[in-house]
């Protein structure tokens, strides 16, 4: 088989982080729509947590990668069974998604190991064989897109185009009625408008310092005059109530209150949401809820796309930058000026600038 348009089962590799899946979207929504396929997700244990929100995926296989960051990395003889596991699915192609600083050469290897016939990535280095549609990467040296510009671009070499490029998330009904039962235990009005404050990441080099937070919410508090609930996962939770513990006034720790998908029906129903650079944001931009986003600069590609946002930089200390070389060239190149983090009135101004057009869009939301 070499024609795309023939293709009934395309597996998309995307074994990162819920936020990577969710801005790998549009591209995927692009092949579903262009080619009338199945479309099955290969993804980690934490971007799988999002792929039931995504209603153009049609399965979805978890698996931790030894070439992606986790917790836990499999032997050889379980990648083994994996390679066994995509043969007997019988893919008609693959479509591998990476950042810039990322090599799609190992999840080549493993599609051209399971007899996967077409098989397309972006690649720097001539992959010969492993790809049979190579798209020669220019990033990061010619130009920096945004990702989601970027697998677009992957899709749209095989004539895949999306109807619409924006983030898309869907949410149950039942998520969504126990999200709100869930703040109505808390003490929270659902039918008024709250701001969300996310402060957990999952690297430290994307941290804003905890010792800023309780400021940072105080002030969010008591200048915009809404409620505030601290989200984040049950691991974050301790963080959040620390946070609580020297604040006062409507403030409430939800973190490890909701699922993945009751998050997103959360973060739909918020007026604004305050938060650094993780999953919570491509949320927030998938769900039309504007969002601050404290950045640090590590992966300029990765703001809210197509959001209404206001985008804070911040430089990452130097003993908790990447050894990535791409990374660390981007960094030297375009971030060697030290950028100083966010001050809590700067981040409450941005709050203040968004409020008139989150407020607005929460009041049409309500009317939907």
């Amino acid at each position: 088989m070499s024609d795309w348009n023939s293709c009934k089962k395309i597996l998309c590799v995307r074994a990162d982080n819920m936020g990577d899946v969710i801005m790998s979207g549009p591209a995927m929504r692009a092949l579903k729509e262009s080619f009338g396929c199945s479309i099955t997700l290969l993804t980690s244990s934490m971007g799988s947590l999002i792929s039931t929100c995504l209603p153009f995926i049609d399965h979805t296989l978890v698996y931790d990668l030894p070439w992606v960051k986790a917790t836990d990395y499999p032997d050889a003889p379980s990648c083994m069974e994996l390679v066994a596991t995509l043969r007997a699915e019988s893919f008609d192609a693959a479509v591998i998604f990476t950042a810039y600083s990322q090599s799609p050469l190992p999840a080549a290897m493993l599609c051209f190991l399971a007899g996967i016939p077409l098989r397309l990535a972006w690649c720097r280095e001539n992959p010969y064989a492993l790809l049979t549609h190579w798209m020669p990467d220019k990033e990061p040296y010619e130009k920096i897109v945004h990702q989601v510009a970027r697998d677009l671009a992957l899709a749209g070499s095989i004539g895949a185009q999306p109807m619409s490029d924006r983030l898309m998330l869907s949410v149950s009904d039942a998520a969504t009625d126990a999200m709100k039962r869930k703040l109505q235990q808390a003490g929270i009005d659902p039918r008024h408008p709250f701001l969300i404050v996310h402060t957990g990441v999952s690297e430290a080099r994307r941290e804003y310092p905890v010792e800023h937070w309780p400021a940072v919410v105080q002030q969010l508090h008591d200048q915009l005059r809404l409620p505030v609930l601290l989200t984040g996962s049950r691991n974050e939770s301790d963080k959040a109530t620390g946070i609580r513990e020297k604040t006062a006034g409507d403030i409430h720790v939800v973190a490890g209150l909701f699922s993945v998908e009751e998050f997103v029906a959360l973060v739909r129903q918020a007026a604004l949401v305050v938060s650094v650079n993780t999953s919570t944001v491509h949320i927030a931009a998938a769900v039309n809820t504007p969002v601050v986003v404290l950045y640090a600069l590590t992966n300029p590609q990765h703001t809210p796309w197509r959001a209404t946002a206001r985008v804070l930089p911040f430089s990452v200390p130097e003993q908790l930058r990447s050894k990535n070389e791409l990374v660390r060239y981007v960094s030297e190149k375009m971030h060697s000026k030290e950028v100083p983090l966010p001050l809590p009135a700067g981040i409450v101004q941005a709050a203040k600038e968004l409020l008139p057009t989150a407020l607005r869009i929460h009041e049409d939301a309500k009317k939907h």
